[in-house]
């Protein structure tokens, strides 16, 4: 995954294939891939995705139902739904680590600028 990628085009402009640094093409081509590269995403998507947090929305749900919970005041629909957002907080923190772990091994420690 090198930083700068170089298209090769056709007569009509239309992508048709990619130069890739040595390093780049032995990580993709190497059997013993690492499976927690995010190798399908750009820069910029890695960088959203290492810093992107639960919607405003889903934060205050969050908040208000641990909040009550902590005084055992959720209705068993409540319950659920407090064990539905705490999977979707799971899962995008572990997201977030793959993608900072993809930044690190790409010796990007530093977010990029906008």
């Amino acid at each position: 995954m090198a930083q700068d990628l170089q298209y090769i085009t056709n007569e009509a402009g239309d992508r048709v294939g990619v130069v890739l640094d040595i390093g780049t093409y032995e990580q993709l081509t190497t059997g013993d891939r690492d499976p927690d590269l995010l190798t399908n995403l750009s820069l910029e998507e890695l960088v959203a995705l290492a810093e992107s947090t639960l919607s405003p929305t889903n934060q205050a749900e969050l908040d208000d139902l641990l909040a009550r919970n902590a005084e055992s005041q959720l209705l068993e629909e409540e319950l659920a739904q407090l064990d539905q957002l705490l999977q979707r907080v799971d899962h995008l923190n572990i997201l977030k680590t793959r993608s900072r772990y993809t930044l690190r091994q790409l010796g990007l420690t530093e977010p990029l600028a906008s």
